[in-house]
């Protein structure tokens, strides 16, 4: 039996899986830096996660927040946000050196580091949510 705190959980784990995929070709291509002809490898993090939210909550890809309204006077949400659309990064653009190899040590390191960031921020998510779940579970034995 799997015990699902919340329904957020499942997709924390699937974001902390993908970044783990993330920091192992980074690795790789750091390691591959003096490999003529090796192409700079990456993974696109962030079809991965709307791929896990799309079969979790369903086939909506509305990029619209729904907000309810309690109250007729309520305003109404702002229809666009540049902020919603995702950018598209090629980690191929460029030739670093004449052997054809497209590692960057620069980039590399940077999104290494970026990549960090964000795998100890959903580390620190599911470790609040499971803080969170365990007082609940500790007040409840106390009533």
């Amino acid at each position: 039996m799997v015990l699902t705190t919340t329904k957020a959980k499942p997709l924390m784990e699937a974001a902390l899986g993908a970044r783990a995929l993330r920091q192992d070709l980074i690795a790789g291509n750091i390691s591959n830096i003096d490999t003529p002809f090796y192409k700079a490898r990456d993974v696109d993090f962030e079809s991965a996660l709307r791929e896990k939210r799309r079969q979790m909550y369903g086939d909506n890809d509305s990029k619209k927040l729904e907000l309810a309204k309690t109250n007729p006077k309520h305003l109404s949400s702002v229809d666009d946000f540049s902020s919603t659309k995702a950018t598209l990064f090629l980690r191929d653009g460029h030739m670093a050196r004449n052997d054809g190899n497209t590692v960057d040590l620069d980039v590399e390191t940077s999104e290494l580091s970026k990549n960090s960031v964000m795998f100890n921020a959903i580390t620190a998510a599911l470790k609040k949510n499971s803080a969170i779940f365990k007082s609940v579970l500790d007040a409840s034995a106390k009533v």
